[in-house]
């Protein structure tokens, strides 16, 4: 799952979790016969099923309803808000060879503040951080420290990007990114 927190999303999953787990909580407490004396057996079978839903649903239905996808980039010339905002990686550095399942990313940004939510007010510096590992988004972040797991990634040259976006999770105009390459296995 993307790294991303405070949005409709989460709010939906955190509420379909909690009821999934009060739920079961009172069937658990029926059957064990510690609570709830006056629900018959088959309303605490039909609660269990209840409660299977809620939580299956706490993991399925915010991706269903709110993919963790970032608006589709607009085209060149198409009224984006510019941002001053610069953004380097620091960290690794430019083919760096990388030992290990982790990769620590660094990132200094400068003339921007990164902010903790998604909104459709836009302003020229506030936003957040999306990286992506060879072409493909991996995290949408809220800070300028980020672990990438690289478990599974093949040996070889990686190109690590970092792009600094508006609060609703488009891109500014013109984009504020910066691009690295690193290598993997052994040297």
């Amino acid at each position: 799952m993307l790294a991303h927190a405070g949005g409709a999303d989460e709010s939906l999953a955190l509420l379909l979790l909690t009821a999934g787990l009060w739920t079961g909580w009172a069937v658990v407490s029926r059957v064990r016969g510690t609570g709830f004396p006056g629900m018959s057996v088959a309303v605490a079978s039909g609660l269990g099923v209840l409660a299977v839903v809620l939580l299956v649903s706490a993991l399925m239905v915010p991706r269903a309803i709110f993919p963790p996808t970032p608006s589709p980039t607009p085209p060149v010339g198409s009224g984006r808000i510019a941002s001053a905002a610069t953004l380097a990686i620091d960290q690794p550095s430019p083919d760096a060879a990388i030992q290990g399942d982790e990769l620590d990313v660094v990132m200094q940004l400068d003339g921007g503040r990164i902010v903790d939510t998604s909104s459709t007010r836009v302003t020229p510096d506030t936003g957040h951080i999306h990286l992506s590992l060879d072409g493909q988004l991996i995290s949408m972040t809220y800070g300028l420290v980020q672990v990438v797991d690289l478990r599974g990634l093949a040996p070889g040259t990686h190109t690590l990007e970092a792009e600094y976006v508006a609060a609703d999770h488009g891109p500014f105009e013109p984009r504020v990114t910066d691009t690295i390459t690193f290598r993997v296995g052994p040297t």
